[in-house]
């Protein structure tokens, strides 16, 4: 029997629900997004592609490329997030920067099933996710010895892209959310909420 008086503990849960049709349209939005921008740098020369886009020395990497680089892959993912954001009608932004996250997670795993092909449709940062083709070396023939750094350039590329793409998609969704864009808001927000609901009706009389 329990004694008379004790603390009975009760845990409070809040769910955040996901509303996942809009998750899959910021994922492909952000997947479309990167593969444009990608053939974009392309085209205009700030990606190399083949094997001449191998990053042996990052002194090699222009600054063009660079820029291009970092605008692409972030830009990318705030379209995502404020996509997804946007179809699902968050006004909040704590929900929306979420809605943002997972879309991003969603749109990674779509990015790998695409470098499973070979990476054929990735350009930039991005190409470092495809597999390397494993070409057995003819008898005789040298070793390569800019491969080990490419590689590895090559996955922190990947890296930085990756993380800029998620830092990308929470801005996005806080940015379709339609809240101000300060980390000291959501101490205010419900006084201003109650003003602008007062002053509504206020306007309504």
């Amino acid at each position: 029997m329990r004694e008379e008086g004790a603390a009975v503990r009760t845990d409070r849960w809040t769910a955040w629900p996901v509303y996942w049709d809009a998750v899959w349209v910021g994922a492909l939005a952000a997947i479309v997004a990167a593969v444009l921008f990608g053939l974009i740098g392309t085209a205009l020369g700030a990606h190399k592609a083949g094997a001449e886009g191998r990053i042996t020395t990052w002194s090699g990497v222009g600054l063009g490329g660079l820029v291009f680089a970092v605008f692409a892959s972030f830009l990318a993912f705030v379209i995502g997030g404020w996509v997804a954001a946007r179809v699902a009608g968050i006004t909040r932004a704590e929900p929306a920067m979420l809605h943002g996250a997972i879309a991003f997670l969603v749109a990674t795993v779509g990015l790998l099933a695409l470098a499973s092909f070979g990476g054929a449709v990735l350009s930039g940062w991005y190409v470092a996710l495809a597999p390397s083709p494993i070409v057995p070396a003819a008898p005789g023939t040298p070793v390569d010895p800019n491969a080990a750094k490419a590689a590895g350039n090559g996955a922190l590329a990947a890296a930085a892209a990756v993380l800029l793409g998620l830092v990308g998609s929470v801005v996005g969704g806080w940015m379709g959310s339609g809240e101000p864009m300060n980390f000291s808001y959501h101490k205010t927000r419900a006084a201003a909420r109650t003003s602008a609901v007062m002053s509504d009706r206020t306007s309504r009389m």
